[in-house]
């Protein structure tokens, strides 16, 4: 606990104190901010594990930004949908050097879940980006693929408890004009 502690007061101090705009520290966060760094709209098309009827999904958008002095990469966004409620996130990654990782901070707020925590770390495999992490003793993972300047999904899959990840949450996020 002291550690997440830590760290929620350490990515809100960079935060509070960033500049607007701000130019990547490092080859690692330069690749993370091209990859990802921007206005987005989102769109869910499969929630817990099923497909979601069109329409029905949460949709909303996200912002996406280096802070800190290029240190971190800051994304907060709001989502809502007749499957799914609505949830609020801010999300926090940053490049540890010693572990040659991202950190990842995430926190959420929706109706059956609230608060924030230290979830995995990311690397790159190729132009995807892995997080992968366990919660309650289920590993999970989460995938950034089909990168595109203008586009990319975001896959939360699950294990299936035979070893299979399965995809748990999958969102098609668009750049906004």
């Amino acid at each position: 606990m002291p550690n997440l502690r830590k760290a929620v007061n350490q990515i809100l101090t960079i935060c509070v104190l960033a500049p607007v705009a701000a130019r990547a520290q490092s080859p690692e966060m330069a690749r993370l901010a091209k990859a990802l760094a921007g206005d987005w709209n989102s769109v869910e098309v499969v929630q817990y594990g099923k497909p979601v009827p069109e329409g029905q999904g949460r949709r909303g958008t996200t912002h996406v930004r280096l802070a800190g002095g290029g240190t971190a990469l800051v994304a907060e966004g709001h989502s809502v949908g007749t499957v799914g409620g609505e949830l609020q996130w801010l999300g926090t990654m940053w490049w540890d050097a010693d572990i040659k990782r991202y950190r990842y901070l995430t926190c959420f707020k929706a109706s059956d879940a609230n608060g924030c925590e230290l979830r995995g770390t990311l690397h790159w495999v190729g132009d995807t980006l892995v997080n992968e992490y366990a919660e309650q003793s289920v590993k999970m993972r989460d995938l950034w693929t089909d990168i595109t300047p203008t586009s990319h999904t975001l896959t939360e899959q699950h294990d299936d408890g035979h070893g299979h990840m399965q995809p748990y949450v999958v969102s098609h996020d668009t750049k906004m004009p």
